[in-house]
């Protein structure tokens, strides 16, 4: 690579704003939470899991913040959107599900749920996406929410949480397992259910603060 070719690289570093830095933020935790359950997996270290589900709320306060930093510099960009959008599967979509996977809702239906949760959190950003403009009819911000914000896992990490606290985790997880023809269903699975369900519900509108 030739020296006079490196400004065009770095050329997308230097259109981010500070709000983008705070996105990459949500998303450095996401995947640092992903690290932690795969090295609780391995280890079966309870901190190793405190440590995964603590960095759903560290991604929150990334999360809150860039939009906020936003508003104040007034520098909102498509660029800056689709990046809060990635960083936020990252966090509040795969990382809960790893986190799931990890305290033992691995059974095959399990799987199911937990891919379903994922995919509905992708469509629920992808929808608010394409409809942004629209709701927000010439404000900063829209006025409200098509089904519950995906930032709301991690009230499901904070459930995995207490029960890694209370040892409930593997063998020992809240619900117990059902088997369900040749597959094994975890009952707690089914709260990631209810989440993604809720995400694309498009009948259910919440206020945005």
């Amino acid at each position: 690579m030739r020296e006079t070719d490196l400004p065009k690289h770095f050329s997308l570093i230097r259109g981010f704003h500070l709000a983008d830095f705070l996105t990459l933020g949500n998303a450095a935790c996401g995947m640092a939470s992903i690290f932690f359950a795969m090295m609780y997996v391995s280890t079966q270290s309870i901190a190793q899991f405190v440590a995964a589900a603590a960095m759903a709320p560290a991604a929150l306060i990334f999360d809150v913040l860039d939009g906020r930093v936003a508003r104040w510099r007034q520098q909102h960009s498509p660029l800056g959107r689709e990046l809060d959008s990635l960083a936020d599967v990252i966090s509040f979509g795969v990382a809960p599900a790893a986190l799931g996977f990890a305290a033992g809702l691995r059974g095959c239906w399990d799987w199911v749920g937990l891919i379903y949760f994922v995919c509905c959190g992708v469509s629920r950003l992808a929808r608010y996406n394409v409809t942004a403009e629209s709701l927000s009819e010439g404000a900063d911000k829209v006025a409200y929410f098509e089904g519950t914000p995906i930032p709301t896992s991690v009230l499901l990490t904070a459930v995995l949480a207490y029960a890694a606290w209370q040892g409930r985790l593997g063998d020992r997880i809240y619900g117990g397992v059902w088997d369900l023809g040749r597959w094994e269903l975890h009952p707690l699975t089914l709260m990631f259910v209810l989440s993604g369900t809720l995400m694309i519900s498009k009948t259910l509108r919440i206020p945005k603060l």
